[in-house]
Parts: structure tokens; C-alpha cells; sequence
């Protein structure tokens, strides 16, 4: 049975070619590393500082700029709520697929569940409609459903997806709902249908894009 990940989606809708060598061939292309470096920290540092882990040491570790993020981030309203789970990785499944991946926090309060994701870089462009924002909302909603059902009370809420933009200062709040499960269910099954049934062209058109694709030496 197939399972897939955000970033498995995003890659075939932004080109199946690069998807085939990635996730069909599983041809594994370096990159470098001090692009990822920020990021990876500043998730590490939320991790522990989330789980109540002492990160003194660590902290003094940061340059100057992640010193900058990390004091934003430790900062934001959506971190001071009370922990659930960070660095969790969920599933769920939908139609005949398996859909998945690893979120960076999940908080709550006592009327909403938050899906947390940090991004040193730029958020989505629709951000409501992302893969990951709806992969996420529907896997921790089905979770959440899951560990109802083992309770004598119903504790059911509301989940919000909270993109913190580390860039910018802000965060972006995407509500969920039945209606938005029921048009997410569609959206990522048609997806994976396509990814699925897909033909793969012996030419594909290429873009300006493609000179900044790890796998351009192959394709190209």
C-alpha cells in the first residue's frame, strides 16, 4: 500500500520527473548542509525546551542570528501553551493511502489543539491548502479521535494548524473543520491517485527552475 508524505506530494505537483528520481529510483543527490544548519537547530532547541529539558548550554551555543530566532520563537504566544507531544511522527489513512509525516509541536489549551511549525524561511504561499498543513490537520484529528474513544468523557476540540513565520515575527492560523477534513480527504486522495496512475513522458518541458534542481545533471 502506498504511503505518502508532504514532501512527496509537493515534489510530484511540482514536477513528476524529480519525483521519479527521488522517491521511484531513490537516487539520493548531497546538498549542503549550512542551508538546513538554522533550521535544524532551532527545532532541536524547541524540542527540548518544549519537553523541559535544561538547554543552557545549548543556548550558548547559537550565533548571533539563531540567538535572534530562538528568543523570538521562545517568545510566541503558541509556545507557552501546555505540551502534548513534539517531534511526533503521525499517520493516518484516507481512501486507499497512507498519508504522514513528523510535526514539530502539538499543544493545547483548554479549548484548542495546536499544530506548531517553525519556518526560518518563507511559509506557504497558500498556506491553508498546503500539503503539510493538511496532512497534519487530518492525521492529528484522526489521532485525536482515537484517544476519545478511549475515554469515558468526550474531549473533543478544535485543532488549529499555527505556522510561525521566524522571519517575519508572525504567525499564520488555519482553522479546522468537518467541512475542511471532507475537502482535504478529496484533494489528497485525487493527488494520490495521480501519483499512482502516473505515466512518466520521455520528454518533459523544462523551466528556469530546473537550473536550480539538485537532479539537473541527470535530466537535463
Amino acid at each position: 500500500m502506498n504511503s505518502f508524505s508532504p514532501n512527496m506530494l509537493k515534489t510530484f505537483e511540482a514536477c513528476p520527473k524529480k519525483y521519479y528520481f527521488k522517491y521511484i529510483q531513490k537516487i539520493s543527490v548531497p546538498q549542503k548542509s549550512a542551508v538546513f544548519e538554522k533550521g535544524k537547530k532551532v527545532h532541536a532547541l524547541a524540542n527540548y525546551y518544549l519537553r523541559g529539558d535544561d538547554i543552557s548550554k545549548l543556548e550558548k551555543a547559537l550565533n548571533p542570528e539563531e540567538k535572534t530566532i530562538w528568543e523570538a520563537l521562545k517568545q510566541n504566544e503558541y509556545l507557552q501553551k501546555s505540551y502534548v507531544n513534539s517531534e511526533y511522527n503521525l499517520s493516518c489513512k484516507i481512501g486507499n493511502y497512507w498519508i504522514g509525516g513528523r510535526l514539530d509541536a502539538l499543544l493545547k489549551d483548554e479549548n484548542n489543539y495546536y499544530i506548531l511549525d517553525y519556518k526560518t524561511g518563507s511559509i506557504p504561499k497558500n498556506p491553508e491548502y498546503d500539503y503539510q498543513t493538511m496532512i497534519y490537520l487530518l492525521c492529528t484529528s484522526k489521532l485525536l479521535e482515537k484517544e476519545t474513544l478511549k475515554q469515558v468523557q468526550s474531549d473533543v476540540r478544535n485543532i488549529k494548524f499555527v505556522y510561525i513565520d521566524l522571519k517575519n515575527n508572525q504567525n499564520c492560523v488555519i482553522d479546522f473543520s468537518p467541512e475542511k477534513a471532507q475537502e482535504y480527504e478529496k484533494r489528497l486522495i485525487d493527488i494520490c491517485d495521480k501519483i499512482t496512475n502516473a505515466q512518466l513522458p520521455e520528454e518533459i518541458e523544462h523551466s528556469k527552475m530546473c537550473e536550480f534542481c539538485e537532479y539537473r545533471k541527470i535530466c537535463i
